[in-house]
């Protein structure tokens, strides 16, 4: 049996701790006789109802009638009468419900007794006759705690004002990551070799790889700025657009269907596709593109393609056959708030439309402030016109675009427990709580509007300088997409369960040169790819010690290495077969699909017609994504799901993506025709091979290579292949090597 009374004794003691941990001071240890000591006892008390109790006992509907958060409250006690007795914890409710375990209640069938140090410690404040300042209201979100995230969340925090550290490397990047291998005793691995690093780099910034003309133009450039000059000729190319828009469509839930069992097409969904393209090739401002998603019919100079950009509410799921049309309404408001809050916040806030969120600080009207942005008025989720928005002759252009059927829509109002049809009271359209008093209301439209602004007013608090939020999620994101992982591990997750930064100041640093720079993204991406850190090899002269210091090598002393994803695998086959057909935006191509892939479509007879086969040459950006049926070689190879935001795929090692690459009809198609394209120049066997190897893998052949090539097609011929199959039976086997497969 606890012997409680020693327990009691002990908190006052504890109680320093405690208060430091909190970043108050303590002159001496809490004693119970004088006022600091019964202060400090109330802020250790307070504590402990701030991370175990306040979710439940705040306010008017506080559980079982107990608020927590003010000296009334307490006093008042609850449902079961008063919960303090004075100065004696031993009868005191509160003080027994605690000690007991009766509280905080179960969790999924698991207890949830508090230690024994903070049940003390609340015992210890009564005792002194449980002190609580009679102004003082608390606040679930006031700080952070080790069970959720308070306002002073490190990234709710304004960017702090950073500067690389000392050094001697002339990219302020390197300052910031050599100076954290400093740290924990790491030297960084030399530089990758130029034909290792051209392919690193053309894969990264346009998707393909380099053709082996442009690797020996590289490797014959002995100026200083060889590497430099690379860099701004991918970045200046039109396939660079389309490696970004690959990116910004998992992240955007991008599809060319409405999902569910029908599985409709979107007219036109194609065009927004192209204006993602566009905007990345004109290096858009991130402020504008982001505008022009979220309210591209509201900005003063609205034109079609301002307009076609609002495809990104429109891009997402659509049932035309909802079960309950008032609970659809709702769900599509959750699609919109988790899509938006994602992609630009890096925050989860559905988890706020049925009650406060659990772990960040979001409360629930902050959803449905935010979801009052998108309310369009009386559209009822039968009207199979409006798929998902309004009709083309209400947008004025022929376009799967967005704009709002009234200025003035009904009251949108809080749901409880995010039920349709329990409203609660009205809520206007603003920002998060977390945000200053000052940016969280919208101004109502001028009159004479046709849309409500509001959906204008959120862009402009999300592109809002002094909204630290958007510029750290957009640097995170390219930093990701160049080094293979963020500086925050979960980009989409900037919140209490999303993993710290690794190098906080350099995100900040970052994030403000985006500002400072206009937006303009490309330059970022530069500064990033010309950087030491992106330059080095995978390979590092002392594994060891890596993996002891930074076994996850989240401090950058060697390159990660990373497989293909599906599109790039694709295109590069296509690309080495000689056969890509490099034409830019355009509707999409339907790839041939197998007849046991298609037994899954309730419409098999004439539910997917495929595209001419020159069609079907084109990158993978260009193929058509239908919901319900996703190419099954692209989901071998780990292509995202499309009916929720992605910002990082999955990324898996698995027999069938081997079993794909040898048996996959398409597959030795582009082999077969990368064996002609091989056989193309001339009958020299030794010539063929380092050909082969030059357009496959950018280099040439060691003399066992040479010696293993020249056997397997004699084996091939002697099994009676003809000279044509010997050869693409070779090539398939490059297009199964790793240096084929990965990027080092």
């Amino acid at each position: 049996m606890r012997d409680w009374n020693a327990l009691i004794r002990q908190a006052a003691v504890l109680v320093t701790v405690v208060v430091a941990v909190m970043g108050g001071t303590v002159s001496a240890a809490a004693d119970p006789e004088d006022a600091s000591g019964a202060a400090n006892l109330q802020v250790a008390a307070t504590d402990v109802f701030l991370r175990r109790c306040i979710e439940c006992h705040a306010g008017d509907d506080a559980e079982g009638g107990l608020d927590l958060t003010t000296a009334k409250g307490l006093a008042v006690g609850g449902d079961s009468g008063p919960v303090l007795a004075a100065s004696d914890a031993s009868a005191s409710l509160l003080w027994q419900r605690l000690a007991a375990g009766e509280m905080p209640p179960e969790k999924n069938g698991h207890p949830q007794r508090l230690p024994d140090e903070e049940v003390a410690a609340v015992a210890a404040w009564i005792n002194v006759g449980a002190p609580w300042p009679e102004d003082r209201v608390l606040d679930l979100l006031e700080r952070t705690t080790d069970a959720r995230a308070g306002r002073d969340w490190w990234s709710l925090q304004p960017l702090a004002a950073a500067e690389p550290p000392p050094g001697i490397a002339r990219n302020p990047i390197d300052r910031f990551v050599d100076a954290a291998l400093a740290d924990v005793g790491l030297a960084p691995a030399p530089e990758a070799d130029r034909r290792t690093l051209l392919r690193r780099l053309s894969i990264d910034l346009i998707g393909l790889p380099p053709s082996p003309a442009e690797i020996a133009s590289f490797l014959q450039d002995d100026s200083p700025d060889a590497y430099e000059k690379q860099v701004d000729r991918l970045l200046a190319s039109p396939h660079f657009g389309e490696r970004q828009a690959r990116r910004w469509l998992d992240l955007v839930r991008f599809a060319e269907t409405n999902g569910y069992e029908r599985d409709a097409e979107k007219p036109g969904a194609w065009r927004y596709r192209d204006w993602v393209v566009d905007a990345f090739n004109r290096d858009m401002p991130f402020d504008r593109f982001v505008t022009c998603q979220l309210a591209g019919d509201e900005v003063p100079d609205a034109d079609l393609a301002s307009v076609t950009a609002t495809g990104f509410l429109r891009v997402g799921t659509w049932d035309d056959e909802p079960n309950d049309d008032l609970e659809y309404r709702y769900e599509r408001l959750e699609d919109f708030v988790h899509v938006t809050s994602t992609a630009f916040l890096g925050l989860t806030f559905k988890c706020a439309r049925c009650h406060d969120h659990k772990f960040d600080a979001i409360r629930q009207e902050d959803y449905y402030r935010m979801a009052a942005a998108f309310w369009p008025g009386p559209v009822t989720a039968r009207d199979r016109a409006l798929m998902g928005g309004p009709s083309a002759d209400e947008l004025g252009y022929d376009v799967l675009g967005w704009t709002d059927i009234t200025a003035s829509p009904e009251p949108l109002h809080l749901l409880a427990k995010g039920d349709p049809h329990r409203p609660l009271g009205e809520v206007s359209p603003g920002t998060f709580s977390c945000v200053p008093a000052s940016m969280r209301t919208f101004e109502a439209p001028p009159e004479g509007a046709k849309t409500t602004g509001r959906r204008l007013a959120m862009a402009r608090w999300i592109t809002a300088p002094d909204n630290p939020l958007t510029p750290r999620v957009i640097v995170n994101r390219l930093w990701q997409h160049h080094f293979g992982e963020g500086l925050c591990g979960d980009p989409d997750n900037l919140g209490f369960n999303g993993p710290p930064p690794t190098h906080p100041a350099l995100l900040d640093w970052l994030a403000a040169e985006v500002i400072d720079g206009g937006w303009h993204l490309k330059r970022l991406h530069r500064l990033m790819v010309t950087s030491e850190a992106y330059r080095r090899s995978s390979l590092h002269p002392n594994p060891e010690a890596v993996a002891e210091a930074d076994p996850d090598n989240r401090l950058l002393a060697h390159a990660r290495r990373q497989r293909l994803d599906a599109e790039s695998l694709r295109d590069a086959m296509l690309a080495v077969s000689g056969e890509l057909d490099p034409r830019i935006g355009g509707e999409s191509f339907r790839q041939p699909i197998s007849d046991e892939a298609l037994e899954g479509l309730s419409m098999k007879s004439g539910g997917y017609t495929p595209s001419p086969p020159e069609a079907c040459l084109r990158r993978s950006l260009y193929m058509f994504s239908k919901r319900g049926l996703i190419v099954p070689m692209m989901t071998t190879f780990d292509m995202c799901d499309t009916t929720m935001p992605t910002g990082k795929r999955d990324v898996s090692i698995v027999p069938t993506q081997a079993l794909t690459l040898l048996n996959n009809a398409w597959v030795a198609q582009r082999a077969q025709a990368f064996a002609a394209r091989v056989m193309g120049g001339g009958d020299d066997a030794a010539r063929r091979v380092e050909q082969a190897w030059l357009m496959a893998l950018g280099r040439r052949p060691g003399e066992a290579e040479r010696a293993a090539a020249a056997a397997h097609v004699a084996a091939a011929e002697a099994d009676g292949a003809a000279e044509a199959e010997a050869w693409a039976s070779l090539c398939l086997v490059l297009f199964n090597t790793n240096e084929f497969v990965f990027v080092d």
